[in-house]
């Protein structure tokens, strides 16, 4: 059976007294070492196998972007990253303006997950996978300044990584109820106007 395609000897044939090397041609992305076997052949000599193993990565989860953003409109927003963990948790940091509701579940390798379970497969143990989480029914920004929350993602070995989402901050509005007004001709009494609005306004 051949050595694994990950494997690459410095040579594949020689006569005589030699040395091989053998190097990994990849990364292994995986958390779990892998191995394969390199065998030796010689005419009228029995074959001489030697196994190559290659570590596997430490376990680790980041997002793609460090940043996210909404429209002021509100919506959704889809967030990715990668990892090799058997399990990813997502939560929200303290603080922040942008009120978000996180989903039940997430996608890790192309499967839904619920969040905080452990992922069907374990796709991380062989290698680093991609997995996108999507927030929806984000409302829209009524003020006029940006929202922002943060999302945490912690894999099963406690690490985690952030992703700071904003909202763009919605259009001034102001509006003024009723259109007319009369007041008595002996300022015995007086009339309001209602203001509604999001941002400083005057009467001149």
């Amino acid at each position: 059976m051949a050595y694994a395609s990950w494997l690459t000897p410095s040579k594949v044939s020689g006569s005589g007294n030699d040395t091989v090397n053998v190097s990994a041609s990849s990364s292994n992305t995986g958390r779990n070492a892998r191995t394969t076997t390199v065998t030796f052949k010689a005419a009228n000599c029995e074959d001489v196998a030697r196994t190559v193993s290659q570590a596997g990565k430490p376990e680790y989860v980041s997002f793609d972007n460090a940043t996210a953003s909404v429209a002021k409109a509100g919506g959704s927003v889809t967030i990715t990253g990668k990892s090799n963990s058997s399990k990813l948790t997502f939560s929200l940091g303290t603080g922040g303006t942008l009120t978000i509701t996180l989903p039940a579940s997430y996608t890790a390798a192309g499967v839904s997950t619920n969040n905080g379970n452990a992922i069907t497969g374990d796709p991380g143990a062989s290698a680093e996978y991609a997995f996108s989480i999507t927030i929806s029914n984000i409302a829209a920004n009524t003020t006029i300044s940006a929202l922002t929350k943060q999302l945490i993602v912690t894999n099963n070995a406690g690490d985690t990584a952030t992703c700071n989402i904003s909202q763009a901050a919605g259009d001034p509005t102001l509006s003024v109820t009723p259109a007319s007004v009369d007041l008595p001709w002996d300022a015995s009494t007086s009339a309001t106007f209602t203001v509604t609005s999001n941002t400083s306004w005057t009467v001149e």
